[in-house]
């Protein structure tokens, strides 16, 4: 018995070494990537229109031309039902209503005729994206795109197809125009694309015949990097039972290894716990086996959540007085049966006015939300509201994401013990946290993202423990590249 576990350790250890080596010849150079391109994500984000620069870019709405009411401009819409998101802003020189329903469809009805408006043309898109521009932009070009590298995502699919607009600017920058609704939806710059070529896209394999598949896109995901951890695992596993503090190796070496190998060794020692965990991580982050729900809120919710409202009753004449001197656009939003008017102004953000109810021209307040959202999620009620000042170990700033403050968490007893966070400001839902949302907290965001108590709030310490932790991981990744290609070599050359 004893000679039969002796033989079986044997073999396992053999077979734990050979995995181990072969697993780093083949993701040896998917860790390198992984790691340079995390790092580059560090500072340059994949490219995205802010709610910011997309108001930065509207004019003042021109209110001498707002003759239709939001009532009328429904009706002319034809999406029917209650609107995912509706609301008042200028397309160029003219005031325009947009309306997007629950299934993505999209309408634009002129402010001025109340005709719905068509798809726009080249000639509409190059205007668009050149007002306001120096001179007006005359190296400015067009170009028809139906998914590219930067609008890969699904996202995107109900603004489909686009008109590209290369400004010709110092900066070569390009704006995506939808043809659907004429609204201005990305903006890249070259430094942007070039950067997320070895940032973003090598780090997320974000290829664009690839991820126009999501679900293949997924599994390539899963299984290349549920791959790559057990490779770093069994690497850990390997460092720290050829490691030897007491009983040492000859010469006083704590490693039995020479040359290359004893860096590979002592460089696994430092950092194969953080690199095991970024990779394992980064593997749960494809979601396997759909553990873990979506921080989105789902439509049934947002349904619920907003109610069925009556007609809004407000004339065109009547909207201006929800409208402060800086407003660019009017959102109207329900929320628990009721329409409510948001005013953006891009100087003001989150910061600005509330919402105001737009029968009577009540404000906005916590307990309107918390009545419609404990109607959204009736499962056990709502249990605690509280209105959050500051971040905290759930609430605080992404990535390129700053996140909103102040901010209202609601607590239900539902089975799924769901949290939502709304913005207090205009009753949107930012973000849906059930048990499972709070443990990826931990097993990604911290893990993968140092998301951490202490560095969340301080970029430079965030930064310097993300380098680190890298570099550490990177001197694993380099001395087990050249390590591999210098046993293929001999292997290919027997």
């Amino acid at each position: 018995m004893v000679s039969l576990r002796l033989r079986l350790g044997k073999a396992g250890r053999r077979w734990l070494l050979l995995f181990h080596r072969w697993a780093g010849i083949v993701a040896g150079l998917f860790f390198a990537l992984w790691i340079g391109s995390g790092l580059v994500m560090l500072y340059v984000p994949f490219p995205a229109l802010t709610e910011a620069e997309r108001l930065s870019r509207l004019g003042p709405i021109a209110w001498d031309q707002v003759a239709v009411a939001p009532d009328a401009a429904l009706r002319a819409g034809g999406l029917g039902g209650v609107p995912a998101a509706f609301g008042l802003e200028m397309r160029g020189g003219e005031p325009v209503y947009r309306i997007a329903d629950r299934d993505g469809r999209r309408a634009t009805v002129s402010a001025r005729t109340g005709a719905r408006l068509g798809p726009v043309t080249p000639e509409d898109a190059l205007r668009l994206a050149t007002e306001g521009t120096p001179e007006g932009a005359p190296d400015a070009r067009v170009a028809p795109v139906e998914r590219d590298q930067w609008t890969v995502t699904a996202r995107y699919d109900p603004l489909r197809p686009f008109l590209k607009v290369a400004l010709g600017d110092p900066a070569w920058t390009e704006l995506y125009v939808s043809q659907v609704t004429g609204e201005i939806v990305l903006d890249t710059t070259r430094s942007e694309r070039g950067w997320n070529w070895v940032g973003a896209v090598a780090h997320w394999i974000y290829l664009t015949p690839l991820r126009a598949r999501p679900e293949l896109w997924r599994a390539v995901l899963l299984w290349l990097s549920g791959f790559a951890a057990l490779g770093a695992l069994s690497g850990l596993a390997i460092g720290i039972w050829r490691l030897r503090l007491r009983r040492r190796y000859a010469g006083g070496a704590v490693t039995p290894y020479r040359g290359l190998g004893r860096w590979h060794h002592l460089f696994g020692l430092a950092g194969g716990i953080g690199l095991s965990t970024f990779i394992l991580s980064g593997w749960i982050s494809m979601n396997p086996n759909r553990w873990f729900s979506s921080s989105a809120a789902p439509a049934t919710v947002r349904a619920a959540y907003a109610g069925q409202p009556r007609a809004l009753g407000l004339t065109a004449e009547a909207l201006r007085g929800f409208a402060g001197p800086g407003t660019r656009a009017l959102r109207f939003a329900t929320i628990g049966g009721s329409w409510w008017v948001v005013a953006d102004d891009p100087a003001d953000g989150t910061a600005g006015v509330p919402a105001r109810r737009a029968d009577d021209g009540a404000v906005l307040d916590d307990a309107a939300i918390a009545r419609a959202a404990g109607a959204a999620l009736p499962g056990g009620g709502l249990r605690a509201a509280e209105r959050l000042g500051a971040y905290d170990l759930y609430w605080y700033p992404h990535g390129s994401d700053p996140r909103p403050l102040p901010v209202l968490r609601l607590r239900f007893g539902d089975p799924d013990a769901t949290w939502l966070h709304v913005d207090p400001r205009d009753g949107t839902i930012l973000q849906r946290l059930d048990r499972s949302g709070r443990i990826n907290r931990w097993l990604f965001d911290a893990a993968h993202r140092l998301d951490l108590p202490g560095l969340t709030g301080s970029r430079l310490l965030h930064a310097a423990a993300q380098w680190v932790l890298n570099l550490l991981a990177a001197g694993i990744a380099v001395t087990g590249i050249v390590a591999g290609w210098r046993r293929l070599r001999r292997t290919l050359s027997a």
